[in-house]
């Protein structure tokens, strides 16, 4: 008899409140997964809890944390202890517009924390113990911005491009063991990114309305693309096709393109 599937499977997912974070923890519901749902906004995590129950019987568990703190993954994880990790996404993040030198470095470092520190060291935690069970699935939420350097969201990308870098090679060290690890490579979706990004600016609404996901469309995407093993998953044609520009044309046109993108989507 399969031990794994008499005992009841658990997911982990950060930034859960709203947006893919949501649309994600909806389909691990879905599925029978038992929830610990982790996010900044307490009012919006409870909110997202009544919807999922509303839907779909499952046993969810809340934590209100700010992953852009410092040992905020340790914390975490000692909540966590003793209760098996069969699923963890690592969905929170937020972005910040402006030359590096103008932006304030409290929020930066803040970024960065969140983007590289507390995602790196929560899935050190939790993999641990999916490798001695044999068993796991990991899904890191990276982006388009992953592919190219980005101006005016310099430690965006930059964060951004770790985040990649760093699933893939794991993803390899991880091969035969039965834990998979997937990274999401996202455009531009509907979600409440902009607003954090803007930090109630007018900038906040996108004026290039092209190409712009429904994050449910993602979640769906990202989450089969988890469920098979795929290391890199990037959701749409144009996407793809995006990702492969710095193939066709030089580092420094790319980069160009990108600032060019950045200021008419900013424009006030």
């Amino acid at each position: 008899m399969n031990l794994i599937k008499e005992i009841q499977k658990t997911a982990l997912v950060t930034g859960a409140a709203s947006g893919l974070g949501f649309e994600l923890a909806m389909l691990l519901a879905r599925d029978g997964y038992q929830l610990v749902l982790v996010d900044v906004n307490d009012k919006k995590l409870q909110k997202a809890k009544e919807d999922i129950l509303s839907l779909y019987s499952s046993e969810i568990q809340l934590m209100h944390k700010d992953l852009s703190q410092q040992n905020v993954a340790e914390e975490i994880f000692q909540a966590i202890e003793g209760k098996r990790i069969d699923v963890l996404v690592n969905n929170a993040g937020f972005g910040i517009y402006g030359t590096f030198h103008e932006t304030n470095w409290e929020r930066q470092a803040e970024m960065l924390n969140l983007h590289v520190i507390t995602t790196t060291h929560l899935t050190k935690l939790v993999l641990k113990g999916m490798v001695v069970l044999g068993h796991g699935k990991i899904l890191n939420m990276s982006s388009l911005a992953a592919f190219q350097p980005g101006p005016l969201m310099s430690l965006y990308y930059a964060s951004k491009a770790y985040i990649l870098s760093f699933s893939e090679a794991i993803a390899n060290e991880l091969k035969d063991t039965g834990v998979t690890v997937t990274c999401l490579c996202p455009g531009q979706t509907k979600t409440c990114f902009q607003d954090v990004v803007a930090n109630g600016s007018k900038a906040s609404e996108n004026k290039i309305k092209f190409n712009i996901a429904c994050p449910k469309a993602v979640a769906e995407y990202g989450y089969e693309a988890m469920r098979k093993g795929k290391i890199v998953a990037i959701p749409g044609n144009i996407n793809k096709l995006l990702s492969k520009l710095p193939r066709f044309v030089s580092r420094r046109t790319a980069t160009a393109v990108i600032r060019r993108i950045q200021e008419k989507n900013r424009e006030v």
